[in-house]
């Protein structure tokens, strides 16, 4: 079994404050002030689960480098005072981020079960299958 030290259970619980703000921010008709302490957290918790030097080396690697400006420059935009499209860049740079991860979190999903029974579903399914394999996890 994986040994998780308290820091990593720390960032864990940051990610998780930053995901709520985040989410509170934008059902808060998208506040600012929740936006940008939910980026804060949410980075400073990946920080803290996966170190500092991997965190820079999975931000800036060559290939990422286009949506590492996306997700940055979102930001930026939601402190300078315009969230609603600060939010929606950054939610186009996070796409391009993790969208190696899509396929490994859609078929861990599948596996649950009230979950994957609606993903099987042959509407659903065709859907979910056009990220399964079409972006390795580089």
């Amino acid at each position: 079994m994986i040994e998780v030290t308290d820091t990593q259970k720390i960032g864990v619980g940051l990610a998780a404050f930053g995901g709520f703000f985040l989410f509170l921010g934008v059902v808060l008709l998208f506040d600012k002030g929740l936006l940008a302490i939910g980026n804060i957290l949410f980075i400073s918790g990946l920080a803290f689960v996966i170190g500092l030097e991997r965190t820079f080396r999975f931000f800036f690697q060559a290939h990422k480098i286009k949506a590492t400006a996306f997700f940055f420059g979102g930001i930026i935009v939601v402190l300078i005072g315009w969230p609603m499209i600060g939010m929606l860049v950054e939610m186009y740079g996070f796409f391009l981020l993790f969208r190696g991860f899509f396929p490994v979190v859609i078929n861990f999903l599948r596996r649950v079960p009230v979950i994957g029974t609606i993903l099987n579903l042959p509407g659903i399914s065709g859907l979910l299958s056009r990220f399964d394999d079409s972006h390795p996890m580089v």
